[in-house]
């Protein structure tokens, strides 16, 4: 099974808010999901960004693989591989 970290779309039409879950690679966007780890709020007056850093290493540890822009969030929260 493969398992991804990726973003899960919630919030309004127009006013996204994301969260940030651990996945099987199979399972739809906003589809089922193992654990959520953390959550990303784009919109441009309250821009933030929270990742569990435990929960992030350990699935990091146990073989999950961030997508292109997971990765580039965890980086900005100072969490490396």
């Amino acid at each position: 099974m493969a398992v991804k970290i990726r973003l899960k779309r919630m919030g309004q039409k127009k006013r996204p808010i994301y969260r940030i879950v651990v996945a099987d690679s199979r399972s739809p966007r906003d589809g089922r999901n193992i654990e959520e780890i953390g959550t990303y709020d784009p919109n441009p007056e309250t821009a933030q960004v929270s990742i569990n850093e435990e929960l992030a290493k350990k699935w990091l540890a146990n073989g999950a693989k961030p997508t292109e822009t997971v990765a580039r969030l965890m980086k900005q929260a100072g969490i490396e591989k």
